[in-house]
């Protein structure tokens, strides 16, 4: 992944400019700045889901911002607000189903979706069981172990969800949004451990943070900014297609 004088203008000015780096696949990307300073819109620019204005990128061989569908379809997002938002009123278990039943319908093959069901559902176990591996959550470990209430979920913990909900589409890479909020030091320790973790099986992570950890490749926003952002649920490329992707999940798990 790479970028170059990579940048975006919002109605209201510069959201960010000039981004430069250079980060090898399975690397964690950390997109530092304070708060209002650009730092989501760069993470939905280099994930597909924002047009960048000026300059370029490359992830994984695809070039933004022309080609921002084909990115979208090998990156995934957590922890997002107003795009990823978890459900409080759902248990994890039927947040994983959910999510399960999205990837199932929209993210397959057409050749996985003729196999006989059963081979389908053992598919998407497996894929769900590697996805909370690679979070390290443990449904056996929180207070209601699967029937837990999504609302009843640490910060770390809903964190861990997020990412597992993410990489049960099998990314390549995936965005982060604020990864050391309201986390004590122990807890960011161990949200970075993470990332780490999931970067060394090849997946590129961008890590949306106030302050970049030792050994990530650090992407600094806010220097020449107006640090105004555009609402990224407004400017958020494919929208109206995911939402219809929702609805049409939310239908088949009963909660239409």
């Amino acid at each position: 992944m790479s970028a170059e004088d990579f940048g975006l203008d919002g109605p209201r000015g510069q959201v960010f400019a000039g981004i430069r780096f250079e980060a090898p696949p399975g690397s964690v990307v950390a997109l530092e700045g304070p708060s209002g300073s650009g730092r989501t819109c760069l993470l939905l620019a280099l994930t597909g889901r924002m047009k960048a204005t000026a300059g370029h990128a490359l992830v994984d061989g695809r070039r933004l911002p022309g080609q921002l569908a084909a990115v979208r379809r090998i990156s995934a997002l957590a922890a997002v607000p107003g795009i990823t938002d978890l459900e409080p009123s759902l248990s994890v278990a039927e947040q994983l189903r959910e999510r399960t039943l999205l990837q199932r319908r929209f993210g397959g093959s057409l050749r996985a979706l003729l196999r006989p069901r059963r081979e389908r559902a053992a598919a998407s176990r497996d894929r769900v069981d590697r996805a909370l591996r690679a979070a390290g959550l443990d449904l056996d470990d929180l207070p209601k172990g699967p029937r837990t209430r999504v609302r009843d979920l640490e910060r770390l913990e809903s964190l861990r969800l997020s990412l597992a909900l993410a990489l049960i589409g099998e990314p390549r890479v995936l965005g982060v949004d604020d990864v050391d909020l309201k986390l004590s030091g122990d807890e960011r320790d161990q949200a970075w451990s993470l990332l780490r973790s999931v970067a060394s099986s090849g997946v590129t992570v961008l890590a949306v943070c106030s302050e970049a950890p030792p050994g990530a490749v650090a992407v600094r926003t806010g220097a020449g900014s107006t640090r105004q952002q555009p609402p990224p649920a407004r400017e958020y490329a494919g929208t109206g297609k995911e939402r219809k992707e929702a609805a049409d999940a939310l239908a088949e798990t009963g909660r239409a």
